[in-house]
């Protein structure tokens, strides 16, 4: 199982954010992204899951399901800005919809929505709405999203947003075990993620693409 991206190229508006991005993950790899707001992360973490169309250059995963390469958006969990859960949605209902809708990829199965819920330190609120959870809470319960499910590409964007010290520990164990069963990570974040051994890629943005930096 790999993901390989190669000579990636996007725009913002009319002009180039970055170009010739390369990587390739591996089972149980992880790169994380970091450099200044506006430097390309977010726009390339959506190249990668297929919600923008690159400029230029492919991105493609190779699995046990899809031998010959499929786009890494049919096997990933995205965890974006927003936590992509309904207000008025109980946390469960929420976590019943996402675990239906996505379903299970490469042949191992997501948690319960209970035990997802307790992964996160959040067993005991799942019958409230989700908007009546606190910044924090919501996006621990959004971070269960990615274990009803199983999909061996996880993507995220600023994972540990509006989290105190104990949740940063315990989503970067979360990720940790993710690793360890094989799974894949690319992640961009403006703080320490605590995972070993994963991989760096400085995004420069418009002055990187000017002096020719990228390779």
């Amino acid at each position: 199982m790999h993901l390989t991206a190669e000579n990636l190229a996007a725009r913002r508006g009319e002009d180039l954010i970055f170009v010739n991005i390369s990587f390739h993950l591996a089972a149980g790899e992880a790169l994380v992204l970091t450099g200044k707001n506006g430097s390309g992360k977010s726009t390339l973490l959506r190249v990668v899951a297929g919600l923008l169309r690159p400029e230029k250059g492919t991105v493609i995963f190779h699995g046990e399901e899809s031998p010959g390469g499929s786009p890494p958006g049919e096997v990933s969990h995205y965890l974006g800005h927003r936590n992509a859960m309904k207000s008025e949605l109980t946390v469960a209902e929420n976590l019943d919809f996402w675990r239906a809708f996505l379903g299970n990829i490469g042949g191992s199965v997501g948690l319960s929505v209970e035990d997802a819920a307790d992964a996160v330190g959040l067993s005991s609120i799942t019958h409230l709405p989700f908007g009546y959870l606190s910044a924090g809470q919501q996006r621990r319960m959004a971070f269960a999203k990615l274990l009803v499910a199983h999909r061996p590409v996880w993507i995220l964007d600023e994972p540990t947003a509006a989290l105190d010290a104990s949740a940063d520990r315990l989503f970067a164990d979360l990720i940790t075990a993710h690793l360890v069963k094989g799974g894949i990570v690319l992640a961009a974040t403006h703080q320490p993620l605590g995972l070993r051994n994963a991989r760096e890629l400085k995004m420069t943005g418009f002055a990187g693409v000017d002096a020719g930096v990228w390779g």
